[in-house]
């Protein structure tokens, strides 16, 4: 009697009691969450620029010459793992396929990074210099297409593509070279501007009930390059650095969705 309990109990779980995915005319109101890990792409690239006078910098210093020797920095080094969540509509082309209107929000605390350092000749020294990066906040508006496979069953995979842009919020630095007293505070770095942006994702969808399910995804997103601001840091021969700001990234997320 044991056994055919637990029979009737595996097939329950195995069958198809409710069809997970999309219905043709039929729309969808997903919320999601996750985290979001930098893989490729630098806040910053390297420079080797002199420095005449550090005088202005410090008045102490006036006539002091050095070479700043600045090394990349990527997402990781100074923001690491971001985390990201947002909404999605999405509207059924047929019972294995959708298209759907995502917004999503990824951010970041301020990071603290050694980013090279300063030769000074009179010296015969390098002195640390340290930027700290404001946090990290993008804000993505994409459109995408999403199929399922496996029609029928409790748990379907899926795969997916995005494209669209991503506004990412001012980021200003401040860099500071503590023996030699000298810091440059909140220097202007990334100005607030939208990117192209996009990405590819694939995953399983559960159904648990005939009108809610849940989805476990991952997947990889692209934002392309940021848009510099060298107010600041020009005069200083390191206007280059900040001529990037490009970020690929891998998703993981996990999505709560109803159907209508």
């Amino acid at each position: 009697m044991q056994i055919k309990l637990l029979g009737a109990a595996l097939l329950m779980a195995a069958g198809p009691a409710f069809a997970a995915g999309p219905e043709q005319g039929k729309f969808s109101m997903s919320v999601f969450g996750g985290v979001d890990r930098p893989v490729s792409g630098d806040v910053h690239t390297g420079a080797v620029a002199p420095v005449p006078d550090l005088g202005p910098l410090n008045p102490a210093l006036a006539g002091v010459s050095a070479e700043l020797r600045i090394r990349s920095r990527s997402h990781e080094q100074i923001y690491g793992t971001a985390k990201s969540w947002g909404l999605e509509v999405g509207y059924g082309l047929s019972d294995r396929s959708e298209v759907f209107l995502q917004a999503r929000e990824t951010s970041a605390d301020d990071g603290r990074v050694r980013v090279g350092a300063a030769y000074v000749p009179a010296l015969e020294t390098e002195l640390d210099v340290f930027g700290r990066f404001s946090g990290y906040d993008a804000y993505a508006w994409e459109a995408g297409y999403r199929h399922f496979f496996r029609n029928g069953s409790r748990v379907r995979p899926f795969v997916a593509a995005r494209l669209g842009a991503t506004e990412t919020d001012v980021i200003p630095a401040t860099f500071e070279i503590p023996d030699a007293a000298i810091t440059i505070p909140n220097a202007p770095f990334y100005e607030k501007d939208w990117a192209l942006s996009g990405g590819l994702e694939a995953g399983a969808q559960i159904s648990f009930t005939e009108r809610f399910s849940m989805r476990l995804t991952a997947g990889v997103n692209y934002i392309d390059d940021l848009s510099d601001d060298d107010s600041a840091i020009a005069g200083l021969g390191l206007a280059a650095i900040n001529d990037t700001g490009r970020r690929v990234s891998v998703p993981l997320s996990i999505t709560s969705r109803w159907d209508f």
